[in-house]
């Protein structure tokens, strides 16, 4: 770092007062010869990135600790599993990843307001809100949350297969017909730095409210930590125990039936601002039929709730 603020043109003295440290301290341990494990990490790293970059960037530790061994080179598995992390090398992971939130880096950001203090003294006070993906017959489908944090339910919701701004938008339309937020109540509204949560379309409505943005870090799941428990709480009560679903019309009906703080029988009565999408959002169900069917019985509405509670 010091090294780096000298090449911008910066002094060491000035640097190191900026940075905390001693100025003697940098030159001891400039003159300091490296140490044994220093000189082994700079002669395995070029040949952990070489096995990476021949195999296309798949190979994870393992593989790459075999492959260095069977070349001769004898390292730990663990020595590898560090010096890949320091680069940010990974190998190849089963099963396609489905991504949610995108962070905007040219959008504005507005500042951390709850420094995951998941805490609230009245309804309406603090709402956390974020979107996950449930997997059915004829395709992926996308959930988004609003959750009160004071009452720990779910005031919004929505479904939809795509991730635009109008699944988002459309969840937070619900939670403010159905909590009756009035302007300037003094609502704070915490999210990641999703680009649909930075979007003007979003952020503006929030500010026609009156209710202050809050976000949380790039890739730092702790700062909306009470939204992404929400989000594993619905798979494993409600969609894992009781699909798969075939649709996202099935998936969205179960959601509201097994989702607290929401109707029973998973119908929104009709408001001037909230407008929820076509049911066939998906084409319809045209998935072939199903080997084992899932259950038909009436969704009890308090399965999930006893699995937040847990």
């Amino acid at each position: 770092m010091i090294e780096h603020l000298r090449d911008k043109g910066l002094g060491v003295g000035f640097a190191c007062r900026v940075l905390g440290l001693s100025e003697s301290a940098y030159y001891a341990r400039k003159k300091r010869p490296k140490s044994a494990r220093r000189l082994r990490d700079e002669q395995l790293m070029p040949l952990i990135e070489q096995v990476h970059a021949d195999s296309g960037g798949t190979y994870g530790v393992c593989r790459i600790t075999r492959a260095l061994r069977r070349k001769g080179v004898h390292v730990a598995r663990c020595t590898v599993e560090r010096l890949m992390a320091e680069p940010g090398l990974e190998g190849v992971i089963r099963g396609r990843r489905r991504r949610t939130t995108v962070p905007e880096p040219s959008a504005p950001r507005p500042p951390d307001l709850v420094d995951r203090d998941f805490t609230a003294s009245r309804p309406g006070q603090l709402w956390v809100a974020d979107m996950t993906y449930v997997r059915t017959w004829s395709g992926w489908v996308y959930v988004a949350f609003v959750l009160d944090v004071f009452s720990r339910t779910i005031a919004g919701w929505q479904v939809a297969n795509h991730m635009r701004t109008e699944l988002p938008l459309e969840a937070l339309e619900m939670a403010l017909w159905r909590r009756r937020i009035k302007k300037d109540s003094g609502l704070v509204h915490h999210s990641d730095r999703g680009s649909q949560y930075v979007s003007s379309r979003y952020t503006g409505r929030l500010a026609e409210i009156g209710a202050a943005a809050s976000v949380g870090s790039v890739a730092d799941s702790y700062d909306n930590a009470m939204a992404e428990a929400l989000n594993g709480t619905f798979k494993a009560g409600l969609i894992e125990m009781q699909g798969p679903w075939r649709t996202s019309t099935r998936s969205s009906g179960r959601s509201s039936s097994g989702s607290p703080g929401t109707t029973r029988n998973g119908s929104t009565p009709p408001s001037t601002t909230y407008h929820p999408p076509s049911t066939n959002a998906t084409g319809g169900d045209n998935s072939k039929p199903p080997r084992s069917p899932p259950e038909t019985r009436s969704p009890d509405s308090t399965k999930l709730g006893a699995a937040q509670g847990a």
